[in-house]
């Protein structure tokens, strides 16, 4: 057999896989909040699949979906004006995660959980937020290595092509529902320690309750 040969013969023996998102609901056992993905991973090959390592890269595929004029208005802040949207409007990195798949044949489902920030620094969550209704047009992207059982049994191992992806709408409601389950009617900022002391000497000699009365007392002289 020619060298050509024994790859093309090995390359054939490495089984190929396919992905697929089935649902995604809240992790309610998280100690953060945290999305839990219901994996589909499937191959036509016989060979026991070991185990994978998998590392996930999650995006959202920003240009998938409408945006009527109040949700332009809240990502203004991201894309800018509308007008410009055909050159600002790109794909966003969500998040990047990682996973050990057991072993099985032909077909499995796996968990795949996604914490989810409430860090408004953060370029996701700021478009999240920003959603009011629809969906989160997703793309997973795969790769890692696939443990497999070779020729009598012994173990192979191989890259996951680069190519392996998976595309999926995640209903907003789902996204709000997981914030909601940690942070129910409430959003977070991330201050300076020089800008907090200001607001908590402000708070202080207003002799302000809560931290939603001192903004909105600053919002209000703002506005005047």
């Amino acid at each position: 057999m020619t060298a050509t040969g024994s790859a093309a013969t090995a390359a054939a023996e490495i089984p190929a896989l396919a992905f697929a998102v089935r649902d995604a609901e809240p992790e309610p056992t998280a100690i953060v909040p945290t999305l839990a993905f219901r994996l589909a991973i499937a191959t036509e090959s016989a060979r026991e699949i070991r185990s994978l390592s998998l590392n996930v890269q999650v995006r959202i595929a920003t240009t998938r979906r409408g945006y009527d004029a109040p949700t332009q208005a809240r990502l203004l802040d991201l894309f800018g004006e509308p007008a410009r949207w055909g050159a600002t409007l790109r794909s966003l990195l969500w998040t990047q995660a990682t996973l050990v798949v057991p072993p099985f044949r032909g077909e499995t489902v796996a968990t795949l959980r996604v914490p989810c920030t409430y860090d408004f620094e953060i370029v996701a969550a700021k478009y999240l937020d920003a959603l009011r209704d629809g969906v989160v047009p997703l793309e997973l992207l795969f790769s890692g290595t696939i443990f497999y059982a070779g020729d009598g049994g012994a173990l192979r191992t191989a890259r996951i092509p680069w190519d392996r992806e998976a595309a999926w709408s995640l209903p907003i409601d789902v996204w709000r529902a997981t914030m909601d389950r940690w942070f129910p009617g409430s959003a977070w900022l991330r201050l300076s320690r020089d800008a907090f002391d200001r607001l908590y000497a402000y708070r202080a000699r207003r002799a302000l309750p809560t931290w939603d009365d001192t903004i909105a007392a600053l919002l209000d002289e703002a506005e005047r």
